[in-house]
């Protein structure tokens, strides 16, 4: 019976976001998955990291991601984040659920993974990507945005929705370890009308019906890189993150010249 984890970030439940929230919690039961669910805004979640989240704070300086370490080896982490922390290494599958605001995730999921996905437990000390501290888990985005899907394409005005995930599908997830799952993505839900938004429901419960079955999305492994962390000659990039660092001088060159402003 696997254990789903949904980390839910929208302040309104009667929101398409928390349509599709229902929608998840409904398939995975039907399927006698056992959910539970992180409603970040219900649970009035702090995201802001601070010298109160280490109960035996001391120091006259705080050095934030030191103190993650300690206090996560000492036992000493907040209640609130000790708490998030126990969600994550009991789930199977984690969901992290959200509205696209500016490119990235809003500010109160920021925080949750900036408290929560502590350094000893979710990565460090040589524990990144494929040695990640959560290993064996898989995770997944499920997000909507006002974005049309031709505007989230190569030659769309807001480019590659790959390129848009990267610092949250690799920089996050891959880099703690997970086996990362394509996204689900509900395109322009505000210009959508109420058939067009059913249809998509429909079409993400039938996708985590079938989650079992897919293959996680190919990101690089460690081995793949030198003792100066360099990605070796004889591979291949197979990463946004990775393409452009072998692209031709003169490409490259011209990607950083600043645009021709003149008519």
């Amino acid at each position: 019976m696997p254990h789903v984890l949904i980390v839910y970030a929208h302040p309104e439940p009667r929101s398409f976001n928390g349509a599709m929230l229902e929608m998840a919690k409904e398939t995975f039961r039907s399927m006698a998955d056992e959910v539970r669910v992180s409603d970040l805004y219900a649970m009035r979640f702090d995201p802001v990291a601070r010298s109160s989240d280490f109960k035996d704070f001391s120091a006259d300086r705080l050095d934030y991601f030191a103190e993650q370490k300690r206090a996560y080896a000492a036992g000493t982490l907040a209640d609130d984040i000790v708490a998030e922390i126990e969600k994550v290494a009991w789930c199977d599958l984690m969901i992290l659920q959200f509205p696209l605001y500016w490119f990235s995730v809003p500010a109160m999921l920021k925080g949750w993974i900036d408290r929560v996905l502590v350094p000893g437990f979710a990565f460090g000390s040589g524990r990144w990507y494929e040695r990640g501290g959560l290993t064996g888990k898989r995770a997944m985005l499920a997000l909507t945005m006002a974005a049309y899907p031709e505007m989230m394409a190569a030659d769309g005005l807001n480019g590659l929705l790959e390129v848009n995930l990267w610092p949250i599908q690799n920089g996050v997830l891959a880099f703690c370890g997970f086996d990362v799952l394509a996204p689900f993505v509900a395109h322009s839900v505000p210009y959508s009308d109420d058939a067009a938004r059913a249809g998509v429901l429909a079409d993400y419960g039938r996708r985590l019906v079938g989650l079992a079955g897919e293959a996680p999305l190919s990101f690089h492994r460690r081995d793949e890189f030198d003792r100066r962390w360099k990605m070796n000659p004889s591979i291949e990039p197979r990463t946004v993150g990775h393409f452009f660092g072998r692209l031709p001088a003169d490409l490259l060159g011209k990607l950083k010249r600043p645009a021709n402003k003149d008519p």
